[in-house]
């Protein structure tokens, strides 16, 4: 049985990158990842230029400017125009945005300015060159790389693109995903209540986690209980699909037909894990392509699937951070068996005056879905540990397990 640690080195050893990739417009490039780097043609701003309303003055005048000498307004200046050079002993009326005439090289706002009959004259207090203008290059350099390939594009960068004049980008192609679940007990949504037997819950489980993150979801349903039918499904999800992922049949009883199905069409480098819940987590290889076999119980499921799928399809799809980063937060609870498993426990933030602390959903139990909901995250507790109210615990976001 491997820790939790080895067990997501051994994925994310195994994540080979996507060479599919294609170029998309930036008003489809939103989430998608990106296969090369993006470097900047031009410098951001592309000329020296106001940062407000005011006027555009030369910093030699300094002396006079504080003396309260009325200057001449020998041009106007909107963003989009270039103005003629400024002439000397006079200022330029300029809006936010607009290229600085040559030969000014200070703004001062309009705020310290007052117009009268034949120009304007200035009460500043202080003044220095440069004041109130963004340099040429002052965001981007030209030649600069402004986002790295694997970089996952978030709405700032889709901007960010497009300031440097660039409309298509060279994104990798999303990875198709082919689930489908196991076990004679389900039902589908729909269908009347039987004694015996639940409702598919871990199909929609992984019909929104799947698209949330990026990918394209094949859903193959449920297949039966026998190990003919499981051999069938697995072949048919590898002949579709750059991954297959599973719910359920990973456990060793006589009706889970997940791993000899595998072995016989594949291989497995990994059957358990030691956490809780998700114990049963299977990876390997079906017909050339990458295998994870979730455990059946919903929270395992989904708990298994943002702490190793997650990171081990990205990976594959190019993107560099893949790992979940925890926020380390006070406990308001206490936890005194100490468990061979790491856990990782529903969980809710909860403001205490002037800091936040973990609250615990009250039953931990793996097919307690409602617990998922109520929670905002998972917090860990270590193996072989105990918990006391007031002692750091990582804490991991669901929010950051969508992205």
């Amino acid at each position: 049985m491997k820790t939790f640690d080895e067990a997501l080195d051994i994925l994310l050893s195994k994540a080979v990158l996507t060479t599919q990739t294609e170029r998309v417009s930036i008003t489809h490039a939103l989430g998608r990842v990106l296969a090369q780097n993006i470097t900047s043609a031009l410098n951001v701003p592309p000329h020296h230029n106001s940062m407000m309303d005011g006027y555009a003055v030369c910093a030699n005048d300094a002396h006079e400017i504080k003396a309260g000498k009325v200057f001449t307004i020998s041009q106007c200046i909107a963003a989009g125009m270039i103005g003629q050079p400024l002439e000397q002993g006079t200022v330029a009326r300029i809006f936010t945005g607009a290229a600085m005439p040559e030969g000014a090289d200070s703004v001062i706002m309009q705020e310290e300015a007052t117009e009268i009959e034949g120009g304007v004259k200035f009460s500043v207090t202080s003044f220095q060159s440069s004041q109130n203008v963004r340099h040429i290059g002052e965001d981007i350099a030209r030649g600069a790389v402004v986002l790295s390939k694997g970089h996952k594009l978030r709405a700032q960068d889709l901007g960010l693109i497009t300031s440097i004049g660039i409309a298509e980008v060279e994104v990798y192609q999303p990875l198709t995903i082919a689930t489908f679940t196991t076990g004679d007990e389900l039902l589908e949504p729909g269908e009347q209540a039987k004694a015996g037997k639940i409702y598919n819950a871990n199909r929609y489980i992984l019909a929104g986690l799947v698209p949330r993150l990026g990918f394209e979801l094949i859903d193959l349903g449920r297949v039966p209980d026998t190990l003919e039918a499981t051999i069938v499904a697995l072949k048919q999800a590898a002949s579709v699909a750059d991954v297959v992922i599973t719910t359920g049949g990973v456990s060793v009883g006589d009706e889970d037909h997940i791993k000899p199905a595998v072995e016989q069409v594949g291989h497995l480098d990994l059957w358990k894990v030691k956490m809780k819940p998700g114990k049963p987590l299977a990876y390997g290889e079906v017909a050339g392509k990458p295998f994870i076999g979730l455990p059946g119980n919903p929270v395992s499921a989904f708990s298994t699937f943002n702490l190793f799928a997650r990171p081990f399809l990205l990976k594959m799809q190019g993107q560099q951070k893949v790992r979940l980063t925890p926020l380390w937060l006070k406990a308001n609870f206490d936890w005194s068996k100490k468990g061979f498993r790491r856990d990782f426990v529903r969980a809710q933030l909860e403001s205490c005056g002037q800091e936040t602390v973990v609250n615990l959903f009250p039953n931990q139990g793996s097919g307690v879905l409602t617990s998922t909901v109520w929670a905002e995250g998972l917090a860990v507790i270590p193996e072989d540990s105990t918990i006391e109210k007031g002692d750091l615990v990582a804490y991991y976001a669901f929010n950051e397990m969508t992205s």
